[in-house]
């Protein structure tokens, strides 16, 4: 039986997640959700289970198209910028399954220009 596109997201998500736990060492989390029209980005604590710090392109910059990768490097900024204003600096990318390319590293490298470390 021939897994669905969403299944193997999943498949992939679940064994990104497994390797970052080794890597962790205590760290946060920066989670990345992409859907077609969206990207959102959360700093989580998994010791604790909590949310340090969110951002996404519904709130990012009304008005622009979010599913691009200029409104994706705004969520990274964003989400940066609250991270490091909690005190948080160094954390683990979770890409979530989703090739590390386009919008995704779009995110990622805005994250990191914006000072957080990975």
């Amino acid at each position: 039986m021939a897994l669905s596109p969403r299944d193997t997201t999943k498949k992939r998500a679940r064994r990104v997640r497994i390797r970052l736990r080794t890597v962790a060492n205590g760290r946060p989390r920066l989670s990345v959700f992409r859907s077609s029209k969206n990207i959102y980005a959360q700093v989580i604590d998994d010791e604790r289970g909590v949310t340090l710090a969110a951002a996404s392109t519904l709130e990012a910059d009304k008005g622009s198209k979010g599913a691009d990768r200029d409104a994706a490097a705004r969520v990274g900024a964003l989400v940066a910028q609250r991270a490091i204003e909690k005190g948080v600096k160094d954390v683990v990318f979770d890409r979530g399954g989703y090739l590390f390319h386009g919008r995704v590293k779009a995110l990622a490298d805005a994250a990191r220009e914006a000072g957080l470390n990975f």
